[in-house]
């Protein structure tokens, strides 16, 4: 679902609401024991919904709790249209 990589954390799942709490959790869990800037890799998500937006601006905000960066390399296409519906492209940082 979420992998650990050195520089971040690649997601390798679905980003739909049947996923959501679960990478909500890991991402979260890696994000804490993090200080540098980190990277997601969305280059293996093909299917998202709405629900992944959620957990992007989710990891986001506990990334800047903790004084971290982040930023979302590789977005699908579909990601970035459902971002730009709602009017929230500006706030993914996108790599």
């Amino acid at each position: 679902m979420i992998e650990q990589q050195e520089g971040g954390l690649r997601v390798i799942a679905p980003m739909i609401i049947a996923n959501a709490r679960r990478q909500l959790e890991a991402g979260r869990g890696i994000l804490r024991t993090r200080a540098s800037a980190l990277e997601v890799d969305l280059s293996e998500v093909v299917e998202v919904d709405s629900s992944a937006l959620s957990v992007l601006l989710a990891w986001l905000r506990t990334a800047g709790e903790r004084g971290t960066s982040l930023r979302i390399a590789h977005p699908p296409a579909n990601l970035i249209s459902l971002a730009a519906l709602y009017g929230i492209v500006e706030l993914l940082p996108l790599a």
